[in-house]
């Protein structure tokens, strides 16, 4: 298998593990929209410590491609393609997660769905998806793993968008989502702190990532990735959140570009 490139997030494999019943073991890992941009940046951090992987998306194919890295270095990779926006999707995914990985530790939140429009323009049918992607999904997948996580006292990440601190025009409805998802997130801290699973929620400002030139491309900007964050950046920052010692916890990350063009 081909080497992966040097500006790739990685760490030892020792410095990333656990102990459970004083036997060092690898991470197990779950990953959704983990096909293309953050979610294959965090997918390959992760991987990179020898972890036992399970990326998830929609498209097989891109999947396949995204786990290439991920197999380099991770003990073994699944990669599960799933609609996670339907309950079965997700009750499949759970039974995969206790069947083949036998036990999770770590739970990545990346998939999700954008939108922009003015709110007297906007059909309530774009809520509606917005909201079933963006916060139902995310809920019903954390209340399926969530038994997992707590017998290994594991760690829940959620990608938010800077747009789940401040709202501006034109994204009022996915920001009321990115909103939803912060108090989800907030509260599920204070309600699983005792089990010692923590909850971390990120908010980056635009990332380098095809969303996002897409997005560029509707509002008939330009498309200057350099001046973006990276992935990889978002990545880095999940993954030493994650290293941290258990004796203390991460709860809220924002991070956007060094210098802001937009």
């Amino acid at each position: 298998m081909e080497a992966p490139r040097e500006s790739q997030v990685t760490v030892s494999r020792a410095e990333f593990s656990i102990r459970t019943s004083g036997v060092e073991t690898a991470l197990r890992a779950v990953v959704t929209g983990a096909s293309s941009g953050i979610g294959m940046a965090i997918s390959t951090a992760i991987a990179s410590t020898g972890a036992t992987m399970c990326m998830v998306g929609r498209d097989i194919k891109r999947l396949e491609l995204a786990a290439h890295t991920a197999r380099y270095y991770a003990r073994s990779v699944f990669v599960h393609e799933a609609d996670l926006t339907d309950e079965s999707a997700i009750d499949r995914l759970a039974r995969r997660v206790e069947e083949d990985m036998q036990g999770l530790d770590v739970l990545v939140h990346c998939a999700g769905a954008h939108a922009k429009g003015a709110i007297d323009a906007t059909p309530v049918e774009q809520l509606d998806n917005l909201y079933r992607t963006n916060v139902r999904m995310p809920f019903l997948l954390t209340k399926a793993l969530l038994p997992f996580l707590k017998t290994r006292q594991g760690q829940i990440v959620f990608i938010n968008s800077s747009q789940g601190r401040n709202a501006r025009a034109y994204t009022g409805l996915f920001a009321a989502t990115q909103h939803a998802l912060k108090a989800l997130a907030d509260s599920l801290r204070d309600e699983v702190n005792g089990d010692g699973v923590r909850v971390l929620s990120v908010y980056p400002g635009r990332t380098a990532t095809p969303r996002m030139q897409s997005l560029y491309e509707l509002e008939n900007q330009k498309y200057q990735s350099d001046l973006l964050l990276q992935p990889e950046d978002i990545a880095k920052v999940v993954l030493n959140s994650l290293l941290l010692a258990k004796t203390a916890e991460v709860t809220n990350i924002e991070i956007r570009p060094r210098i802001k063009s937009y």
